[in-house]
């Protein structure tokens, strides 16, 4: 049983050390669903969590096709971020026309060789959920997030379900997207998976005072930039419990 936590910040990163969790994915930007973090934000993270680290390797927000210099980025970041003590990567790439990118996807787990490897939630997104498993197999992918390819986990379910079929061992279906502690019985039950990815934030107030929420620093449509989303350590807890629960 493996529980997952995705943190974007120094102090959520310190709630799972705090909470126990074995295992983060460490982004930059959840908002804009997780981008690359620092290397500065990596070296912090390595310095205050014991256990396993996956970075995030996405250069930008938006659609997950990516062009000849960003692909080139992304290899030299595999190689940053394996130095600061990264111990795998989480990436993801189509074609526009919706298939997983093969070529710049071999080029990724070769550059990522001895790193453990993560295909993210382009997953869900791409055209057909059926076909793109049997993709990450053939590449050797030993891992794929994914909500079934529906908005959240919950309604996912069922497609969960047939991809933990479908795998029959051959790669680890990690669910993630809008689980909480209290659906994660209901997800080892109905998909007989073993490891769960939530980010199990709460907001907390910003201790600013002095406020101008009339002035946006990024999108008008952001909300919340008086608030902080950190990592729970009690909702981390209880997600490992719930898990540690199915286990018994």
């Amino acid at each position: 049983m493996t529980l997952e936590i995705c943190v974007d910040t120094l102090a959520s990163v310190d709630a799972c050390a705090r909470a126990g969790a074995g295992r983060i994915e460490l982004c930059a930007g959840l908002v804009e669903g997780g981008t690359t973090p620092s290397i500065g934000l990596l070296h912090a993270a390595r310095s205050t969590f014991p256990g396993k680290i996956m970075a995030m390797l996405r250069p930008r927000a938006g659609d997950f096709v990516y062009s000849d210099a960003e692909v080139e980025l992304m290899l030299h970041e595999i190689d940053f971020l394996r130095e600061q003590g990264a111990d795998g990567i989480v990436c993801g790439m189509l074609k526009p026309d919706g298939n997983i990118d093969t070529d710049r996807m071999e080029c990724m787990v070769a550059r990522a060789a001895g790193l453990d490897f993560t295909f993210h939630r382009a997953f869900d997104v791409s055209r057909d959920l059926e076909q793109s498993l049997e993709t990450l197999i053939a590449l050797g992918v030993p891992r794929v997030l994914t909500s079934g390819g529906q908005p959240d986990v919950r309604r996912g379910l069922d497609s969960l379900t047939l991809l933990a079929k479908q795998a029959a061992g051959r790669i680890r279906i990690l669910p993630g997207g809008g689980v909480t502690p209290e659906i994660i019985p209901e997800i080892v039950r109905r998909t007989g998976l073993r490891e769960i990815h939530l980010s199990a934030r709460e907001a907390l107030p910003s201790p600013m005072r002095h406020r101008r929420p009339d002035i946006p620093m990024g999108a008008a449509s952001v909300p919340g930039e008086y608030e902080r989303k950190t990592a729970s350590v009690p909702i981390i807890r209880a997600a490992y419990d719930a898990l540690v629960s199915m286990g018994r």
